[in-house]
């Protein structure tokens, strides 16, 4: 059956080309983000790496030496101002990204976590998350991270061969990678995470198999399972291009996807999200904020955000996106205290897409209630349960409209890349129908940003 809608690549991309973004019409607006004490997740972008992966095109850099002291000075700054910006008064969890940020010292990581705890009330037992390399993990330098805060650790550990780690031009071994992990769980016992690719350039099905076991055997109770994208400009990607690698076969990709599903569910795995997976109740509430449209604050060069800006008056979310370059961006950062590079106010419409978008991708879907919060005026039985292109995707068995709200089936959740022009094209000829027609108003000197990524915001 996933053969027939196709296999999915980054929701990124479809949101980044949905129908009519900024036209002219426009749904009654949504609920204000103003209208109850203010919380936002927050996302600490570490630019920098020891050398960059072949496959990866995130904001990061490798430098000969890091100004540490600078950068640390700049997080807090940057941190401190866009809190006192959205007025937050609690933040629910803190991401620390990149990059590699267990490159960093862990007491960078404990002056962020201060600076967030005086200029907002830090929850107590707050999610704190830190990616982490198995080449910078060891024992005294994770303890060194509990001690500053961190709570969770999310390590990318992506293969247990090493032929396929030398592919990917990453920095560690096999070993490496599983004397990490086992260190990891020491130190967070059930709070460590292990990043996996599949889809390699000559990967088989059996090797796919055999690592599945491995990795059952080494993991603790979260896996982030991502098919390899091939991005444009990356080493990898030109390999592959000049036919020096092979390109996997979409059904063999599809194959992986389902075997893993099936093989980390009868583990006990709750599969709660398009590619990640929990048992023991071991889910990532920081990127469940993202999934589920929450406000989060980007903070760090290239990081975004989704946050009203409270102290300006404002009552509509804006979408922001800091300074790319850490050299440019810290400059700006110290010169008027934060490195926001572009914003702009989302439209009502923008805001749903971002829900439908993001919030299908979870195993609960969108409930009426939080639907609700953005479209008081227009239920999702308004949208979606009208005869249309959603009620097809019911009848074809991939999308389900109940009580508990829209959630895409297991089947629909595999392809739902290839579900979303449908529901994204409904949703936007419901609401421009029923919503007054008027020219969207960008913040001054806005740039228009698509809808959101999650690359590198965790």
């Amino acid at each position: 059956m996933a053969a027939a809608r196709g296999w999915p690549r980054k929701l990124a991309a479809v949101a980044g080309a949905l129908p009519g973004r900024g036209g002219p019409g426009r749904a009654p607006g949504p609920a204000s983000d103003t209208a109850a004490p203010a919380t936002a997740a927050l996302y600490v972008h570490w630019p920098y790496c020891r050398k960059r992966c072949s496959y990866c095109n995130f904001n990061t850099y490798g430098v000969p030496a890091v100004d540490e002291a600078t950068l640390r000075s700049c997080l807090v700054r940057e941190a401190q101002t866009l809190l006192r910006l959205s007025q937050v008064h609690s933040v629910t969890s803190v991401f620390f990204g990149g990059g590699t940020p267990s490159l960093a010292s862990p007491g960078t990581v404990a002056a962020v976590l201060e600076a967030v705890a005086g200029a907002a009330h830090l929850q107590a037992g707050a999610e704190v998350t830190l990616e982490a390399n198995p080449s910078s993990t060891s024992t005294p330098a994770l303890a060194g991270f509990r001690a500053a805060g961190v709570n969770r650790l999310s390590v990318g550990v992506q293969s247990l061969d090493d032929a396929e780690l030398r592919m990917l031009g990453r920095e560690h071994t096999a070993a490496e990678a599983r004397k990490a992990v086992e260190a990891a769980r020491g130190l967070f016992p059930g709070r460590t995470s292990i990043d996996l690719l599949f889809g390699l350039p000559g990967q088989s099905r059996d090797a796919w198999a055999q690592r599945l076991e491995e990795i059952l055997r080494l993991c603790d109770d979260h896996i982030s399972l991502y098919q390899l994208t091939l991005e444009r400009d990356t080493a990898l990607a030109a390999q592959v291009r000049c036919g020096a690698l092979p390109t996997p076969p979409q059904d063999l990709l599809a194959d992986m996807y389902q075997t893993a599903c099936n093989v980390l569910v009868a583990a006990g795995f709750r599969h709660y999200e398009v590619s990640n997976f929990a048992r023991k109740g071991a889910l990532s509430t920081h990127n469940l904020s993202y999934w589920q449209a929450d406000q989060y604050i980007g903070v760090g060069p290239g990081a975004h955000g989704r946050f009203v800006l409270r102290a300006e008056g404002g009552c509509s979310r804006e979408a922001r996106v800091q300074t790319l370059e850490p050299v440019t961006w810290m400059r700006e950062v110290q010169s008027q205290g934060h490195g926001t590079r572009s914003r702009a106010v989302l439209s009502p419409l923008e805001q749903l897409e971002e829900l439908l978008t993001l919030g299908l991708r979870t195993d609960e879907g969108i409930t009426h209630e939080r639907w609700g919060h953005f479209s008081p005026q227009l239920s999702l039985q308004a949208v979606f349960g009208e005869p249309g292109e959603a009620r097809a995707l019911q009848q074809e068995g991939w999308l389900v409209l109940d009580s508990s709200g829209l959630r895409c089936t297991w089947a629909g959740l595999a392809v739902l890349d290839s579900l979303l022009p449908d529901l994204l094209w409904q949703l936007q000829r419901v609401l421009v129908r029923e919503g007054p027609r008027r020219r969207k108003e960008p913040v001054a000197g806005a740039q228009g940003l698509s809808a959101a990524t999650m690359d590198n915001n965790g």
